[in-house]
């Protein structure tokens, strides 16, 4: 399990094929309490450490030999490994984002992220948090909800929402997690879970990144 007692270092495995790129991030995530305990070039070997070493947070890169970050996330998730899994990228793509979310990554930032950010997204992380980068996210609910057409009686909800639950949509669309919307709401993130998934199955979406890019459309938030 990952680690949350602040008395006990955090360990990360840095997976990308560059080995400037790996030194960037090994400096930048010099701090009392990381560690990072190895290093990966590719997909597959990305997958074979961190199996290996069980890692409470993986640095994976998208485009890598072999398997891509994305398929060596889903690796993972299929063999049950509990390391969490930050996806690091250059590029502002949009299907990066929407496959990386789908695997089930805790969180995707860009390559150019400042140190305290990333520093912040780590701890995050290792703590059950997802992050995801603020910008690019809200970049691409707008594209999408922009790009893709309202079809045949989407109009509707399955059920009104609630004024809570309106209160816990507008927060999701601005990209918070579960544990930052209950801080704003005064709320446990058990209880926010709870109402995600009540407005992921009034929207009739597959998720909450569906169910925000579907509100957005609807009208419901802007």
């Amino acid at each position: 399990m990952p680690k949350t007692d602040s008395a006990t270092k955090i360990t990360i495995l840095i997976a990308d094929d560059h080995p400037m790129v790996r030194e960037g991030l090994r400096s930048m995530l010099t701090a009392p309490d990381l560690t990072i305990i190895g290093e990966a070039g590719s997909g597959q070997e990305a997958v074979a450490q961190v199996k290996a070493l069980r890692p409470d947070v993986v640095l994976m890169d998208i485009r890598m030999p072999d398997m891509d970050g994305i398929a060596a996330l889903e690796a993972l998730k299929e063999a049950q490994v509990l390391s969490r899994v930050i996806m690091v990228t250059t590029y502002r793509n949009t299907a990066f984002l929407l496959r990386a979310l789908a695997a089930g990554a805790d969180g995707f930032v860009l390559k150019d992220i400042p140190r305290n950010d990333l520093l912040a997204t780590v701890r995050a992380v290792a703590s059950g948090a997802a992050r995801v980068d603020q910008q690019f996210l809200q970049q691409v609910l707008r594209d999408l909800a922009e790009t893709q057409p309202l079809e045949a009686g989407e109009t509707a909800l399955l059920e009104p929402l609630t004024p809570r639950e309106m209160d816990v949509l507008r927060l999701l669309v601005e990209g918070l997690t579960n544990q930052a919307i209950g801080h704003a709401l005064g709320l446990s993130p058990g209880t926010v879970k709870g109402y995600v998934q009540t407005i992921v199955q009034k929207l009739n979406a597959a998720d909450r990144t569906q169910a925000a890019v579907k509100a957005i459309r609807l009208g419901l938030v802007k």
